[in-house]
């Protein structure tokens, strides 16, 4: 891997992980048609890391009340709307951490293809859409309960495959119960905490326990760039939904899977 495609990778690291578009996807897809050789346990561990620092450090003053009210909650008996969301983001990331431990390899094996990304993106870009459409934009975050707090974790789960995007499943079902877009991006936005330090913190007790050798300069651009590109994507996909919904995202994934398609029937 040179310095380029370090850049590159971390930076489709941080723009995608939170736009409803599938991060992994876009990280499939240079080695898929560059040819590009796998980037290796060691830089996905340091782009885990800038994404995870971008998000909370953005949401750094929801993510404090929320851990002061679960903690509160556990030790004081202390009971509110903060330490119920708490709960729920917990909750909502029990499906993901269970079906990513038990079908991790077999998507590795059976469903990391341009076929199946080009599906998955164009399937859950039309959802994405009608449900946009329909949705009622209601409710918020804290008004949910463990029924909706499961609903929208299995949506998280089924991100697992390429294409599907973790936001774009997540943000799909809360606008389906009801959540406001501003809503429904933020928790799916907070529930990406937990998810991502899990992911990460599997990746990093493979890479030690693993005799990969690491590259401090490939590490330090990972980090740095999906920090700060991911940062920026937060800040203005929370203004792009305000004004414009998620047609713009839709648009993008029809027209990155028909080209998909595209490309694969003329190989």
């Amino acid at each position: 891997m040179s310095y380029f495609e370090a850049f590159a990778l971390a930076l489709i690291q941080g723009l995608t992980e939170f736009l409803p578009v599938s991060s992994s996807a876009h990280l499939i897809l240079p080695s898929q048609l560059f040819g590009w050789q796998d980037q290796g346990l060691a830089f996905d561990v340091a782009v885990h890391v800038g994404t995870l620092a971008a998000v909370i450090i953005y949401f750094r003053k929801e993510v404090v009340t929320l851990l002061s009210a679960w903690w509160a909650s556990i030790f004081k008996s202390e009971h509110n709307k903060e330490s119920k969301l708490a709960w729920m983001i917990a909750l909502a990331t029990v499906p993901a951490a269970l079906f990513g431990l038990l079908m991790k390899d077999v998507i590795e094996i059976y469903l990391r293809s341009m076929w199946v990304i080009a599906t998955t993106t164009i399937i859950f870009g039309l959802l994405l859409w009608w449900v946009d459409r329909k949705a009622k934009q209601t409710e918020d975050e804290y008004q949910t309960g463990w029924k909706k707090a499961l609903f929208i974790g299995i949506a998280q789960a089924l991100a697992i495959i390429p294409g599907t995007s973790r936001s774009g499943a997540t943000i799909t079902a809360a606008l389906y119960l009801g959540f406001t877009r501003e809503a429904a991006a933020r928790f799916s936005f907070l529930m990406s905490i937990p998810i991502i330090t899990l992911a990460g913190s599997y990746l990093s007790l493979k890479l030690v326990m693993g005799s990969e050798p690491v590259h401090v300069g490939f590490l330090v651009v990972g980090i740095i760039t999906s920090f700060l590109s991911a940062y920026l994507c937060i800040h203005l996909f929370l203004k792009i939904i305000t004004k414009m919904g998620m047609t713009p995202f839709v648009i993008y994934r029809l027209l990155l899977g028909f080209g998909l398609l595209i490309l694969l029937s003329t190989q």
